[in-house]
């Protein structure tokens, strides 16, 4: 079932990333086609941004569930027995806690950003476009929670996520 989940995330947010990047790229394309006909669109840069902190997040929730963030598996798997896993149970106690504290936060912003529009397309609520943020922060979570018992049983098995391609030769 886990793996199930696991799986059903991952696709999940690979389409989401995908189609964001599609629309990006769509934007950016437009909005020079436009400057080239000395015809500037007044909204493509606040939308250009919004979808690359959208792709940011998104991204970021992704890499989180395939456990591909920068890390340090070459130290941590210095770290001797059992005190490597108190190890990423404390790494894993302060990114999820960042993570809790963001998702928090970010919710209090959307409260504070309620009433508030785009500068450029005034129909669109800031509360939508940052709404990213907590929810990007939640999909963090999930993700590393989802990740954490194949990285755990790696990790005490003295696998790096890092670098897989040494123990396929091994």
């Amino acid at each position: 079932m886990l793996r199930g989940l696991q799986s059903l995330l991952g696709w999940l947010l690979e389409w989401i990333t995908i189609l964001l990047m599609v629309a990006l790229t769509i934007v950016v394309i437009v909005a020079v086609a436009y400057r080239l006909a000395h015809n500037s669109l007044s909204w493509y840069d606040e939308i250009a941004a919004i979808l690359l902190s959208w792709i940011t997040y998104y991204g970021a929730a992704l890499a989180a569930l395939k456990r591909r963030h920068i890390g340090f598996d070459s130290v941590l798997l210095a770290i001797p027995m059992p005190a490597r896993m108190g190890a990423v149970i404390l790494a894993e106690v302060f990114v999820l806690g960042f993570f809790v504290l963001l998702a928090k936060t970010g919710l209090e912003v959307l409260d504070v950003l309620e009433g508030d529009t785009l500068v450029a397309l005034t129909w669109v609520p800031v509360q939508f476009t940052q709404s990213v943020i907590p929810v990007g922060a939640i999909l963090f979570i999930i993700a590393e929670l989802l990740s954490l018992p194949d990285y755990w049983k790696a990790t005490a098995a003295g696998h790096s996520l890092e670098h897989p391609e040494i123990h396929e030769e091994a």
